[in-house]
């Protein structure tokens, strides 16, 4: 037996589902605007976890254009049926209810490649799939209850899928509401047929301070589930604020080849306050049954920051889990991510760095930037770039962390404001809060060489950002407050990213910027 450290996928991951073929395990997460989109992890024994691919990684497959931050892919559920991969979710435009919606993609492996996105014609979020043992298949997802009895009551709906021609059939079934009267967002529903009986597992009460696990039960799939009376049967909504973890929810069972249950599901970890900059992350919990039921942390009923798992054999040498690398960051890391673009679709990958072209967009607009960035996995870490740039009036280039398009703290380097001084270039920091824009220090740079190093060096939630020129001293430009940037004050779904990024500033140019390489670097 080993001790494994929880989150197993630390930074934000949320949303994660789970399935198994043969000894090995496959898990997925949501992405929101990111892409590539939906990275799916493959384990062998429930507690190593290395990154395999993408679901979403061609052009084509969805359309990003406009979806503002905490739009887009939410909640897949992945499954095995078949010799095929099968994997539901939703693509979300909070500004356009009429498009996107539920959709289902195959593969014949989970790495990829993932087949064109099939459209299921239904409303709502959080979709999951069910095979049953009689060869029939159901979707099930959650929507707004169309007659609600209390503000934000959801449903679970169920339907059958015509596996040959991919379409929903028959009558659609209305099977839950929710364990508690009151309870909002019943959602992520899971279907699960253990020892004759439909298991349905269901989040609630919102995925912040008060989300918790439920589950019901059935004869026929289709209903009636009757509710475990011990509902919610895990939740740290009653442990407060100053828990080590919170919002713990949305879980997925899967069962070991030996028998024994276990689940993923989200979690935070606040630091600094009530504030999670990592975001939602994926926990593992030990599930056994009792009369019936499944108990989730027997013995516990928590979610502990490191777990036993039998089937967990010693740690990778070097440190080859998620979250363990540490050093460079070479471009074609499947870590790396873009915003409603491929990162090659915004940039040209070069050994261990990037060439960013200037483009007019900033990381403020809710269009295609030059950035391409990764998860913060860590509350204590170094990012450093080095970069070659000589932006003019105007242009920026440099690092970035961002929680969306409306919050996020830059680093750049950029030429005179005015223009007046021909080459003479700046350090910046700014932090940009809404439609304000806050410079918080800046340094001139003495050198005459275009390589600069520019770091973000983040302790808890105070955030370091410095610059260095060659043959010269670090610099510190400024701090930033790192409660300004999490979800709790701004709203939204995510945790951070930090990440490289160029602009033009809104003009046209044919200006680009290398980065020559990126480390990562964890202290914790």
């Amino acid at each position: 037996m080993t001790t494994v450290r929880n989150p197993i996928l630390p930074g934000c991951h949320p949303d994660p589902s789970i399935c198994r073929v043969g000894d090995t395990y496959y898990l997925v997460t949501s992405t929101f605007e990111y892409l590539p989109g939906l990275p799916v992890f493959r384990s062998h024994d429930l507690a190593t976890w290395e990154q395999v691919g993408h679901v979403v990684d061609r052009p084509g497959q969805l359309d990003y254009a406009g979806i503002a931050s905490s739009g887009g892919l939410y909640a897949p559920t992945l499954r095995h049926h078949g010799g095929l991969f099968w994997l539901v979710c939703t693509l979300v435009d909070q500004d356009d209810d009429a498009r996107g919606g539920n959709f289902l993609m195959t593969a014949e492996d989970a790495a990829g490649p993932w087949s064109d996105p099939v459209w299921l014609g239904v409303s709502g979020i959080d979709p999951s799939i069910f095979f049953d043992d009689d060869g029939r298949a159901w979707v099930h997802g959650t929507r707004l209850a169309r007659d609600p009895e209390w503000f934000h009551q959801t449903e679970v709906w169920v339907r059958e899928l015509d596996l040959e021609r991919r379409t929903l059939v028959g009558p659609e079934h209305v099977v839950w509401t929710g364990a508690l009267k009151g309870a909002v967002w019943a959602e992520g529903p899971h279907l699960y047929k253990v020892d004759g009986t439909y298991y349905l597992l269901a989040a609630e009460g919102g995925t912040e301070i008060h989300h918790a696990v439920s589950v019901a039960r059935a004869d026929v799939i289709t209903g009636p589930y009757e509710g475990n009376k011990g509902n919610p049967v895990l939740t740290h909504r009653d442990l407060g604020r100053g828990a080590d973890v919170v919002g713990v929810g949305h879980a997925d069972l899967v069962r070991t080849p030996d028998g024994d249950w276990w689940a993923v599901l989200l979690g935070m970890r606040p630091y600094g306050g009530y504030h999670y900059n990592l975001g939602r992350e994926t926990f593992l919990v030990p599930v056994s049954w009792e009369d019936g039921w499944p108990v989730f942390a027997p013995g516990t009923a928590r979610v502990t920051p490191t777990v036993d798992v039998p089937t967990a054999g010693p740690p990778p040498a070097g440190g080859a889990g998620v979250g363990d690398a540490s050093g460079v960051v070479p471009s074609g890391d499947l870590r790396w991510t873009a915003v409603r673009a491929l990162p090659e679709d915004v940039a040209v990958r070069r050994d261990e760095g990037w060439v960013l072209p200037l483009r007019p967009a900033t990381l403020a607009d809710v269009d295609v930037p030059s950035f391409v960035g990764l998860r913060q996995q860590h509350r204590d870490v170094d990012v450093r770039a080095v970069l070659e740039a000589a932006p003019g009036p105007g242009q920026e280039v440099g690092l970035a962390v961002r929680q969306s398009e409306q919050h996020h703290v830059l680093l750049h380097v950029t030429g005179d404001q005015d223009g007046r001084s021909a080459g003479r270039r700046r350090a910046v920091a700014v932090r940009v809060a809404g439609s304000e824009r806050t410079v918080l220090g800046e340094v001139p740079l003495q050198g005459d060489s275009d390589r600069v190093t520019l770091t973000v060096s983040a302790r808890g939630q105070d955030y370091a950002l410095g610059v260095q020129e060659e043959g010269r001293s670090p610099v510190l430009v400024a701090t930033a407050d790192g409660r300004w940037l999490d979800s709790v004050t701004t709203g939204g779904f995510l945790g951070l990213w930090i990440g490289v990024y160029a602009t033009s500033g809104g003009r046209p140019s044919t200006s680009t910027a290398t980065v020559v390489r990126v480390e990562y670097v964890p202290l914790d």
